[in-house]
């Protein structure tokens, strides 16, 4: 998944030979999970056709301020556009855009959505090579980034004259990587290391059958994804779950049992920076494991148990400059039990949440917790769901670590 999904990008067309290449463009940012809206510039038209664009964006094009067509239209407002926009990406933006664009000039609705837009604004410049290096150009370039615009440099290849040099607009997959990478490097977590476990531990009582719990490992693949969010490249380590997550930044590893966790998360701690432990991990395992199905004899049938590792605890043992999330889910004296395991197990942050919560716990897409900090802060939250819970853990955590 890219940190495009779900992003509203608003992409404006000029009129450039390029617009051509604005097609593929739309597929690029529909392929990266994006929702796209296309302005066009009456003249651009003369290049792509509305038709094209609409059809790949599923969405109607907007070109004027109102449909001279249809004396009912509705105007296009250019001022909820803008504000419907996280990204407006102006591509290609020629010459004559980009001196209006740093001059003011607003003669059109893509000029008006753009005076209006309070999203960040990427420009794809692409004209001729003598055009690109002329001084008006440069000023207009130097003015449209002085402003707080990101400009997408262009590059040099075969132009439209015939000419060989600069000009030339960016492809379309290096439009997409581009603002990718500028979004990642304005991230909190960019350059971190995150470790999350999630979902249940399985217990082999013979090959057939398991000691596990309820877990569901959506709260961890919640956070997982936030923290990906933000930045961060993160290490998923999951008991046997149904979650999914598709994500550029996120590797999973899948494992069973408690000692299976107890191993990968090993393999990994010496390199993470902050590590979160969400998964319900077994504290018992069967002393012995039969190597056959255990048959059905007796009306009573006992089982000896074991402990197993201590995640937890040993990764908090072993903490130099790692940042240590735990969870605690508690059916009694909450406060007390968590603030004990804050203590004993060397964390930095423990969230706290209870059974006795309606929609906290496993199965459910809500939960409701507590933050509890190494100073003893006490943070409760609302009832929320769990992708806003993982967004507040992550908040937390950094508020924590640049405090």
């Amino acid at each position: 998944m890219s940190i495009l999904k779900d992003k509203n990008i608003l992409l404006g067309v000029t009129a450039g030979i390029a617009a051509y290449k604005t097609a593929h463009l739309v597929r690029q940012f529909i392929k990266a999970g994006a929702n796209v809206q296309v302005i066009m510039t009456p003249a651009s038209k003369d290049f792509i056709t509305p038709l094209t664009l609409s059809t790949l964006s599923k969405n109607p094009v907007h070109s004027s301020f109102t449909n001279d067509e249809d004396d009912n239209a509705m105007w296009n407002n250019h001022v909820e556009l803008g504000l419907w926009a996280d990204l407006f990406v102006i591509a290609p933006a020629t010459a004559n855009t980009m001196s209006k664009m740093a001059n003011g000039t607003c003669d059109n609705l893509l000029l008006a959505t753009y005076l209006s837009a309070k999203c960040p604004v990427y420009f794809a410049p692409a004209m001729d090579l003598d055009m690109y290096k002329h001084e008006s150009t440069k000023t207009s370039f130097d003015k449209l980034q002085s402003y707080g615009n990101t400009m997408i440099p262009a590059t040099s290849g075969e132009l439209a004259s015939g000419l060989v040099g600069e000009g030339r607009m960016a492809e379309p997959e290096a439009i997409v990587a581009f603002i990718e990478a500028n979004i990642l490097d304005k991230l909190p977590l960019k350059g971190k290391k995150v470790l999350i476990t999630a979902g249940p531990t399985y217990e082999a009582l013979d090959p057939v059958r398991f000691i596990g719990n309820h877990s569901s490992g959506k709260m961890g693949f919640e956070i997982a994804k936030a923290a990906a969010n933000n930045g961060a490249e993160v290490v998923l380590i999951s008991g046997p779950t149904h979650q999914k997550v598709d994500h550029n930044q996120i590797s999973v590893f899948p494992v069973v049992s408690a000692q299976d966790m107890y191993d990968e998360v090993h393999k990994h701690y010496q390199y993470i920076d902050i590590a979160i432990l969400s998964a319900a991990v077994a504290d018992y395992r069967p002393k012995q494991v039969a190597d056959k199905k255990i048959k059905k004899k007796d009306a009573s049938f006992t089982i000896e148990l074991e402990k197993t590792k201590d995640i937890l605890k040993s990764l908090g043992e072993q903490k130099r400059n790692q940042f240590l999330v735990g969870f605690a889910l508690e059916t009694n004296n909450e406060l007390e039990h968590a603030k004990g395991k804050l203590k004993s197990k060397n964390l930095d942050l423990i969230v706290l949440n209870s059974l006795k919560d309606e929609g906290a716990g496993f199965g459910v897409s809500t939960n409701k917790v507590t933050f509890i900090t190494k100073s003893n802060e006490i943070i409760d939250n609302k009832l929320k769901s769990k992708s806003q819970v993982a967004e507040d853990l992550i908040q937390q955590i950094l508020k924590q670590i640049h405090a």
